[in-house]
């Protein structure tokens, strides 16, 4: 049985038991996921982020040295960044629609009188900027800082490009550590069955069936815009910018899916992207090692539709209607705060907050959406990183028809 097989069913197993945790005794229920799901969970959470960070790092210095010069570099860091902050946006305008659509606030019955919410302040986005470049590369990796590690790389890589065979010796180190971390990776999916069960399973039976019946049509808003998003807009983006098969594209990028579905995490998620993108759907190993560790750090298109949908339902909630200008703005904010707040823990709820400060909607109203966010946020980090490899794809496939007209040109 193939791996895609293998972890579909582990998903399916995990929804179903979920599910029927929720009917168990509360007391049932926290032995269970205390001594079994727990800690299942967590081992094949600890193995993937175990190798995150130097996958990251060995990854881009590689990639850097792949793409040759540095305006190569910087041309494709243009595409990258272009097509994250309009598919983004794109997001954004999908969520709102469907939220203005299915009115997901309206004619529940949601108490708002306990609804209260601690924000946490997100750096202002020149911090942020500044902070790219690390003082202490060796502390960046032990903290995890992936926009830092990302600067750090970068720099190896150009200074390896350019030095060429006075650096060989390090280039072939390099090579040879991507070798075993990708040994790894492999092995550590072995376990993704396992462990995507185990967590499926604890976060389901953790949410209960009462927070899903109360928050149904908020959480069918979210998932249909999600839906919508992948399905029509990196579609037409695969086929048009790319002229490649979005159906070849999703058959074999499905296992990474599954994998960011079951940890809820991008940066988990992205040694098996990226090997996804490279073995199955041929995306040139420089730019698969450029671009999707960029995007698991700065593209959130699913954390964007939670917005804007969370936006609408507390709106209609708190009923206080949407204008025009307000909608634009909620584009806007968070479209940029994608960028501005960029590897801050907690981002998506930090972003909303922001979003609703912005529009002049009541902070607290976060409160109601928190009991279903778990959930929400596996499906969404799918997506996320799915937009990744979709512009790693598409740029990927680009190249290689420039390459082949240059090529027929010298011939």
């Amino acid at each position: 049985m193939s791996l895609t097989k293998k972890i579909l069913i582990a998903l399916i197993l995990g929804v179903a038991v979920g599910i029927g945790l929720t009917f168990a005794p509360t007391n049932v229920f926290s032995v269970i996921d205390t001594y079994a799901l727990n800690p299942v969970g967590e081992i094949f959470l600890n193995l993937i982020m175990m190798i995150v960070v130097p996958i990251v790092f060995v990854s881009i210095v590689l990639g850097t040295v792949g793409l040759g010069n540095p305006s190569k570099l910087g041309k494709i860091g243009i595409q990258t960044i272009s097509f994250y902050l309009i598919t983004t946006a794109i997001a954004l305008v999908i969520g709102l629609g469907v939220g203005l659509v299915l009115k997901p606030g309206e004619g529940g019955t949601f108490d708002i009188g306990d609804a209260s919410y601690e924000e946490e302040a997100a750096p202002p986005i020149m911090d942020t900027i500044v902070q790219i470049i690390p003082k202490n590369p060796i502390e960046a990796m032990s903290t995890g800082n992936m926009l830092q590690i990302i600067a750090f790389a970068i720099f190896i890589g150009v200074a390896l490009a350019v030095l060429g065979k006075k650096t060989s010796g390090i280039r072939n180190l390099f090579e040879q550590a991507n070798e075993i971390l990708i040994f790894l990776v492999n092995a550590i999916m072995k376990t993704a069955p396992y462990g995507a069960f185990a967590l499926i399973a604890s976060a389901v039976g953790e949410a209960g069936l009462d927070a899903l019946g109360s928050m149904f049509m908020y959480m069918f808003a979210v998932i249909l815009a999600l839906v919508l998003h992948g399905v029509i807009t990196y579609s037409i983006a695969i086929k048009t910018l790319g002229k490649a098969s979005p159906v070849k594209f999703y058959k074999s990028f499905f296992p990474a899916m599954s994998v960011a579905f079951s940890t809820s995490s991008s940066s988990a998620a992205l040694p098996v992207s990226m090997k996804m993108a490279q073995e199955k759907l041929g995306v040139k190993k420089s730019i698969s090692s450029f671009v999707q560790p960029l995007g698991a750090t700065i593209n959130m298109d699913g954390t964007a539709i939670m917005q804007a949908v969370a936006t609408v339902f507390i709106a209609q909630v708190y009923a206080e209607p949407l204008g025009l200008s307000q909608m634009l703005m909620v584009v806007l904010t968070a479209t940029l705060a994608s960028i501005g707040t960029a590897g801050v823990p907690g981002v998506g709820l930090i972003m909303l907050a922001m979003v609703l400060k912005q529009v002049g909607l009541p902070v607290d109203g976060i409160a109601l959406i928190i009991g279903v966010d778990r959930l929400l946020d596996m499906l969404r980090t799918s997506l996320n990183i799915t937009g990744d490899a979709a512009c790693a794809y598409i740029i990927s496939e680009n190249e290689k028809r420039k390459n082949d007209l240059l090529e027929e040109k010298s011939a």
